[in-house]
């Protein structure tokens, strides 16, 4: 029989993946000390919650897992060795009981933990893209806390109508993506009330900076706009189709339109076929109230661009569907006194 002695203790397989990497950039982010300041815990834990949160983050960026199956991957994954955590202090008890003690902090230690990413990897913030999506959970919710987003019935993302879901909005910066604003709805919540509370945080983290709000066709309701204009904070989206009749573009004439300014540099470098004259139309629409709601009609800028490139491309697209046409009546016609053989 070998000797332990001279041959050492028995290999131990487990999966390595990218676990060192990401224990690297945790330490670096120091986010078990950030949240361990905030939530303390007695000297004979077997663990912090800054560590039982750092290893469900390594879990759900190598293999994502259920909180009853961390332990497993734990067990099969070198998180001793990388972290130092040992893999039978993840149960799903001890999990919930470090989720449950960061709930009330959670704006500090996302705030906090930004910050230092933004600083330590010099990511630029002057532009931040938001959106929500939806999360569908599995399960009985009846007495879900009312502090926090409760479970509703709504449309997923991930189009599973028969599950429950809650939803998130997220910030983050254009330069790298590290999420720098976050909140939790209800599953049921509707996008179009969530702009104005996320316009004013947006507006907070840029602080006195100039502050453009770019959106989708979303953003374009009348209580959104009533507040936005309140505020005072210059925005841009697409005018939904309910705004913009077609009347009001047959109406649009080119050959009245102003020139604009950045149609030589949109044109410089390309083909002589794909340059076109970029006319600007600007006039104002106006916005009135539902039937519902009260309040004063809403004055807004409204501009619409003509691309004279796209006009010719478009034209351009219709030709072969208008030869083969041309071409398939050739060929009825064969025959016929009209064209003899």
């Amino acid at each position: 029989m070998p000797d332990a002695a001279v041959y050492g203790p028995p290999s131990l397989d487990r999966a390595l993946g990218s676990l060192p990497v990401i224990a690297s950039f945790l330490d670096q982010l120091n986010v078990a000390g950030i949240i361990d300041e905030l939530c303390p815990i007695r000297d004979v834990a077997l663990a912090t919650h800054g560590q039982v949160i750092e290893a469900m983050i390594a879990s759900r960026l190598t293999s994502p897992a259920p909180l009853v199956r961390v332990i497993d991957w734990a067990c099969a994954w070198a998180v001793e060795h990388c972290s130092g955590t040992a893999p039978e202090v993840l149960d799903d008890d001890r999990l919930g009981r470090a989720l449950d003690a960061i709930a009330p902090h959670l704006d500090q230690i996302a705030g906090t933990i930004g910050a230092r990413a933004i600083t330590w990897s010099g990511v630029d913030v002057s532009q931040i893209h938001r959106d929500m999506t939806s999360i569908s959970l599995y399960g009985a919710y009846e007495q879900a806390d009312e502090e926090y987003a409760r479970p509703r019935s709504g449309h997923p993302e991930d189009r599973r109508p028969d599950l429950g879901q809650i939803q998130a909005g997220i910030g983050a910066s254009a330069d790298g993506g590290i999420p720098v604003c976050r909140r939790a709805y209800d599953g049921g919540a509707a996008e179009v009330p969530q702009v104005t509370g996320a316009m004013t945080a947006l507006r907070d983290l840029a602080g006195r900076r100039t502050f453009l709000l770019a959106g989708d066709s979303k953003l374009i309701s009348c209580p959104d706009v009533r507040d936005i204009t309140a505020a005072e904070v210059t925005f841009i989206a697409p005018a939904p189709r309910q705004h913009v009749p077609a009347s009001v573009l047959a109406a649009c004439d080119p050959g009245k339109a102003v020139p604009a300014d950045c149609t030589a540099r949109r044109d410089a470098g390309k083909p002589a076929g794909d340059r076109g004259a970029w006319r600007v139309y600007e006039d104002t629409m106006v916005m009135s109230a539902p039937k519902r709601a009260s309040g004063p009609d809403i004055a807004l800028r409204r501009i619409f661009v003509y691309s004279g490139a796209r006009a010719a491309r478009a034209a351009r697209a219709k030709k072969p569907a208008r030869a083969a046409g041309g071409l398939d009546r050739l060929i009825r016609g064969l025959g016929s006194p009209a064209l003899p053989r």
